[in-house]
């Protein structure tokens, strides 16, 4: 029995697919039902049901999965446990960010990072919080940014990275363009048009409209805020946005704060809480952090609501049970809310 054999028939179970499978373990196809094939056949038992349309372990695969990802795990820790004695770092770290919050220079922070740490590979996936949040839930990402109208679900540990009001978006020659800032109620006779009904800026909108005793609806939403730039350019609506989604506005278009109370979001950055992170993701993580102390912004200026302040202090990343200061383990029993 090999490391690789174990590797292969997990990612089988996993993926529920060989194809899926080899390209997750960079090996060909036949190339991982053969090692698996030599596997059953060590054992004199089939760990794979190949009957249906998705791969399922039998039930002796079922009994011997656990120990499978156990023997992986503790080949992934002795390897960590070198490393560190070595002085090395490397490994694989996920990360993700909200989709709609393009002006994060995430991006620029992990080329940073890269270029200090050429041994560690870095990926960076993109989607709605909801999704992000699952992925962290799953394993499948060591961290994330995460744009969220509510606290954060209670599994993960959280810095605040900065406060995202909510703005107008307005054509240049409209009648409010010139306004140093205005109420939600005063665009209850004007088309609006925002992010989809499954984000967090949707969410908190619909329910600054029902504060606000507005029962305008919704005329058209986009999950890309470019989108929805241009089409308030065009005359299209009143576009509602986090002011850190429109990254260059133009001379087309006028962005006007809020004047209402609590109409905010807040960009995070979050990581598991109830896992011991590796060396590689610990790394970025307080690469992150040390970027939100120093000032070195990954989101640019906003003005933040009153009584929320900017970037707390931060320091090292969680390597267990207890986090940097400054960061917190969310309360909020609302679930994720994506931006």
């Amino acid at each position: 029995m090999e490391i690789r054999q174990l590797e292969y028939f997990v990612a089988v179970v996993e993926d529920g697919n060989f194809t899926r499978a080899a390209a997750r373990v960079h090996v060909t196809q036949p190339g991982v039902s053969a090692q698996i094939r030599r596997l059953e056949r060590e054992l004199g038992y089939e760990l794979l049901d190949r009957s249906g349309r998705t791969v399922r372990p039998t039930a002796v695969g079922e009994a011997l999965l656990p120990y499978a990802r156990a023997a992986l795990a503790a080949v992934r820790d002795a390897r960590l446990a070198v490393d560190q004695v070595a002085g090395l770092l490397r490994g694989q770290v996920n990360v993700g960010m909200v989709t709609v919050v393009a002006s994060l220079d995430v991006p620029d922070m992990l080329a940073r990072f890269q270029a200090a740490h050429p041994a560690v590979e870095v990926s960076l996936r993109q989607g709605s919080t909801d999704d992000l949040v699952e992925a962290l839930r799953d394993g499948e990402l060591h961290m994330a940014f995460l744009g969220m109208a509510v606290e954060p679900p209670a599994f993960l540990r959280t810095a605040v990275v900065r406060a995202d009001p909510l703005v107008a978006v307005l054509r240049a020659d409209d009648e409010y363009g010139g306004r140093e800032s205005l109420f939600l109620k005063e665009l209850a006779a004007r088309q609006l048009i925002t992010l989809p009904s499954e984000s967090g800026t949707r969410r908190l909108l619909d329910l600054s409209l029902v504060a606000a005793g507005v029962d305008t609806p919704i005329a058209f939403s986009a999950s890309d805020p470019q989108v929805l730039v241009d089409m308030a350019a065009r005359g299209f609506g009143v576009a509602i946005l986090p002011r850190g989604a429109v990254r260059s506005p133009g001379d087309e278009v006028r962005l006007v704060p809020f004047r209402d109370p609590d109409l905010h979001g807040r960009i995070y950055l979050a990581w598991p809480d109830d896992r011991t992170i590796d060396p590689a993701a610990q790394a970025v993580i307080q690469h992150a952090l040390d970027r939100i102390q120093d000032g070195d912004e990954v989101l640019p200026e906003a003005d933040a609501p009153p009584g929320t302040g900017g970037a707390p202090g931060t320091s090292g990343p969680p390597g267990g049970t207890s986090g940097p200061p400054g960061t917190s383990r969310a309360s909020g029993t609302d679930g994720p809310d994506s931006a």
